[in-house]
């Protein structure tokens, strides 16, 4: 694929990459899409009152913009320490961060321009985590 500078338009986004449960992820700057080589950046959406699975992101960096909505993200040793994002708030996941994410509204979905460090979406489910929520079982 020659480079050139492309537009990815809502109808090109494309589901064929790593979900959560409770998440839609949609590429949009990829290798497939643009001839990327070193970026992952697409659209997320939340759902209203979804909530995902725990998961990390392998050897990817996160960066996350809220364009609506608001989330939290559940963290630490025994996933009970949380971070809230609002409509343009900028959040940062650091390689291997294990976490679960929630939708804050039961009436608003939560939407997201997500980016990623590594090529691929990396999404590593956390099947056997001690704190896990009972909604992830």
């Amino acid at each position: 694929m020659a480079l050139d500078v492309r537009v990815i338009g809502p109808e090109e986004r494309d589901t064929r990459t790593a979900q959560t449960p409770g998440l839609q992820r949609f590429a949009a700057i990829c290798a497939d899409k643009t001839g990327s080589s070193q970026l992952w950046m697409g659209y997320a959406v939340l759902e209203p009152g979804g909530r995902t699975g725990v998961h990390h992101h392998g050897e990817s960096e996160t960066a996350i913009f809220v364009i609506s909505g608001v989330t939290r993200w559940w963290v630490g040793e025994e996933l009970d320490d949380v971070r809230e994002a609002r409509a343009g708030d900028f959040v940062f996941i650091p390689p291997g961060i294990v976490h679960w994410e929630q939708n804050a509204s039961d009436t608003e979905p939560v939407e997201m321009v997500v980016a990623r460090s590594t090529q691929e979406a990396i999404v590593v489910a956390v099947e056997g985590h001690p704190h896990r929520p009972a909604h992830a079982s």
